[in-house]
């Protein structure tokens, strides 16, 4: 069975992009499967985002273009031969594919070149070493030059058209979000002292793959969650800590999910990380119920901001007041991060194009200060929208030494007491939700993030 969506959907995309560009070919490079070891051992393939977007398969080995000029869609790529089938079975023809996304023209991709030859070029960065060695071939550029000479029409074109989200593609993220639940429901049931991380890791990439093409990134677990991404999963499960999962899953159509759950090892959460626990649970919900449309997501996250400096000033760590003391950065020190990003084909959706033309825009640009300059998303949101909303709160002994050395911005922060936590790890919790006519919503299924229901779930 071939996850993609009917013809019309690919047609109607590409239309929308000839409405958007008047000039020139814009080629889209397939990605190339890439050996793990030897030639025909490889990694698992994961096509890219943009292709799929526009021309559906996940094959490898393929091209295509839109030209402009001449209304022409065509798709590059060569028929499988007998030595092939022999190992894989049956395979459609390269004209079969074209048909499947409503494509009429296909030819051999040694093609490619001829047709581009004499032509103005749209492209996007490949990402892909191989794909930048093609392509500096038939461009006849250096591949130093092959960044600076990306067309800046096309990819605002393209984050335009994917940033707002079609039902159909709404139907697979919430499909990848089921999948995304059903991963960490499993791994707060098995948040148990003596339990290694790398068994957890490994039960939560194994329902991903049970259900669909695997995890959207790989998983970040550990008891050391002030690391903001802790690939590493070699310790074991002790009583009094608490174990920050941050997962999603790919599903069939590659559509991504992203949770954090942060989760006390036994059920028990500390005197101390239930109050960090529970400021974070409040910027997290403050921040959703603030999202909606015509608002700067810079906002929400400078909302967030606040309500962590808040709720560290109750508990002594910021003092003086926490508006001015966000303004001038000092939440930075236990919130180094952006509070989210938008979500889709990819988990960090069109990343590969730029944040800068996917989180900012003409009315708005990147901050220069720590912590804010970590922002992917700050433009306003739109109908459409699907983003994370990932507050959280850490302590980074390397950071509190320097910051503390340094005297920064000591007027707001109370280094003494920060002292006093630096083994506290890192908390944050994370959900994914759509930009409505007047709102937003979480998506997926109910994932419990209350200090009661995930105390039930783990003790249960």
């Amino acid at each position: 069975m071939k996850n993609i969506f009917d013809s019309s959907v690919y047609q109607a995309r590409r239309a929308k992009l000839k409405e958007a560009i008047s000039t020139g070919v814009a080629v889209f490079l397939g990605n190339q499967e890439l050996p793990m070891n030897y030639a025909s051992n490889t990694f698992p393939f994961r096509q890219d985002s943009s292709f799929l977007y526009f021309f559906g398969h996940s094959i490898p080995g393929l091209a295509a273009i839109i030209d402009f000029e001449e209304g022409k869609e065509i798709l590059f790529g060569d028929n499988f031969e007998i030595d092939d089938i022999i190992w894989m079975g049956h395979q459609p023809t390269i004209t079969e594919l074209a048909k499947e996304v409503g494509i009429s023209e296909s030819r051999p991709f040694n093609a490619l070149n001829n047709y581009l030859k004499g032509r103005t070029i749209h492209y996007l960065f490949p990402y892909q070493a191989e794909n930048q060695i093609l392509l500096s071939d038939i461009l006849g550029l250096p591949l130093s030059q092959l960044r600076s000479l990306v067309s800046p029409v096309l990819t605002k074109a393209i984050v335009e058209l994917r940033s707002i989200k079609e039902t159909k593609e709404i139907e697979q993220i919430e499909n990848a979000c089921e999948i995304g639940v059903k991963m960490h429901l499993a791994i707060m049931q098995s948040c148990k002292s003596g339990i290694s991380e790398k068994y957890l890791a490994g039960m939560a990439e194994g329902i991903s793959l049970s259900y669909g093409n695997g995890v959207s990134f790989p998983i970040i677990l550990s008891q050391h969650g002030e690391t903001l991404h802790n690939h590493k999963h070699n310790a074991v499960l002790k009583s009094g800590n608490l174990l920050l999962m941050d997962a999603g899953a790919e599903n069939l159509y590659h559509y991504a999910s992203d949770y954090t759950r942060t989760i006390p090892v036994n059920g028990v959460f500390e005197t101390r990380h239930r109050e960090l626990y529970e400021i974070v649970l409040r910027a997290n919900t403050e921040a959703i119920a603030a999202s909606k449309p015509g608002i700067l997501y810079r906002d929400i996250h400078l909302l967030a901001a606040e309500i962590i400096a808040e709720g560290l000033k109750e508990l002594g760590l910021i003092k003086g007041n926490c508006k001015e003391a966000v303004a001038h950065g000092a939440h930075a020190l236990f919130f180094p991060h952006g509070l989210g990003h938008q979500l889709g084909l990819d988990v960090h959706d069109m990343e590969n194009l730029g944040e800068n033309f996917v989180g900012y825009d003409e009315t708005i640009s990147r901050s220069t200060q720590f912590g804010l300059s970590s922002l992917r998303m700050a433009r306003e949101l739109k109908p459409g929208f699907v983003i994370t909303v990932e507050p959280g709160i850490y302590f980074i002994p390397e950071l509190i030494d320097i910051w503390k050395q340094e005297k920064k911005l000591e007027e707001f922060i109370n280094y003494e007491k920060v002292e006093e936590y630096k083994d506290a790890g890192g908390i944050r919790i994370e959900d994914d939700i759509l930009i409505t006519e007047n709102g937003c919503r979480i998506l997926g299924p109910s994932l419990p993030k209350t200090v009661s229901d995930i105390t039930e779930i783990v003790n249960g």
